[in-house]
């Protein structure tokens, strides 16, 4: 077994050499100079020495003299316990320090209860930096037990949350998702989105949401911020909102298409996003902004347009958009 196998991720420096170096070593009962090992193995000293030092790291070889020369064989099993106890030791430690930290910051728990209690909760505050922004998202979801509803805008949660998502479905939890179409066609967030309905997740999708947002068991809403360098949400506790929000989800939840298969690309929702392009490109809107609003690429979403004026034999853009609008008014009348 190479070093690389007993480390996974740390490729030694002496490279396979390692296994016969320790062959040799054994063979031999001590490797009693680096420069015989490496004539007697057919090696360069270098590639020995490398090997030895990662051995000796490893607990797999010792020093047997003051001059450290001399290196014996270490049995492979107590080697990998010694290796082991360090890390229960370090993991011990870690545990023991997590536990200091709860038990400083529990202290204050009393007060901010306290403070609730006399005043109430407040029905919206605010959570910066990815830190706390992630702590806060792993107790809500802990604290979940029936459903999880999400609205993912462009750039949305989904990617950050899928392993959250994955863990309440795993529970029993229902979650439901609406992303834009744009994750038809882009191959990795489509992948997670595979990942997540083939665990029980139900995913469909619309042309434009204009912010990620995620409701859990129809009480807590928790809104995403749209820019800024750091992580920042708006976590609501108010029944008022909780229930626009799921009056909003359950309304664009009729309008989205399923996504369903493993198909990529727009032919299930052509029309809805047709519709959704000649509607900004009415209002004169550039390729620039429809496509960030669509949450697409300039040139798929140029692509799109192109199509759409030919259809439609447009002269302009402002002409088609017009055109296109009027024609989805009277094929929905």
């Amino acid at each position: 077994m190479t070093m690389t196998a007993l480390f996974p991720g740390r490729t030694p420096a002496g490279g396979d050499h390692v296994t016969d170096v320790y062959r040799y070593a054994s063979r031999k009962g001590a490797i009693e100079s680096v420069e015989a090992a490496a004539e007697d193995l057919g090696l360069a000293v270098r590639e020995v020495s490398a090997a030895v030092e990662h051995l000796v790291e490893s607990r797999l070889l010792r020093v047997d003299d003051s001059a450290g020369l001399r290196f014996v064989p270490v049995d492979p099993e107590l080697a990998a316990a010694s290796l082991v106890s360090s890390v229960e030791r370090e993991i011990y430690h870690r545990r023991e320090l997590i536990d200091q930290i709860r038990e400083r910051i529990g202290t204050f728990q009393p007060d901010y209860i306290a403070a609730e209690a006399s005043t109430g909760p407040r029905a919206v505050d605010y959570l910066v930096g990815s830190m706390e922004v992630r702590g806060f998202l792993k107790t809500a979801s802990d604290a979940c037990r029936d459903e999880v509803l999400v609205l993912q805008a462009s750039g949305g949660v989904t990617g950050d949350l899928s392993e959250t998502f994955l863990a309440l479905l795993a529970r029993g939890v229902v979650v439901r998702i609406i992303c834009q179409h744009r994750n038809r066609g882009d191959v990795s967030t489509r992948m997670r989105m595979k990942r997540l309905t083939d665990a029980g997740a139900v995913v469909y999708t619309l042309s434009h949401i204009p912010r990620s947002a995620v409701v859990f068991d129809r009480s807590l809403v928790v809104m995403f911020g749209s820019g800024g360098e750091e992580a920042n949400v708006a976590r609501v506790r108010d029944h008022g909102i909780a229930q626009f929000f799921l009056d909003l989800f359950n309304h664009l939840w009729e309008m989205a298409t399923p996504l369903e298969g493993i198909e990529f690309g727009y032919a299930d929702v052509a029309d809805d996003l047709q519709q959704s392009i000649a509607a900004l490109m009415a209002k004169g809107y550039t390729d620039e902004v429809v496509a960030r609003k669509l949450g697409m690429s300039v040139r798929s979403c140029r692509r799109h347009i192109a199509t759409l004026m030919r259809d439609l034999d447009a002269t302009s853009r402002f002409q088609a958009g017009v055109a296109a609008a009027r024609s989805f008014l009277r094929n929905a009348g």
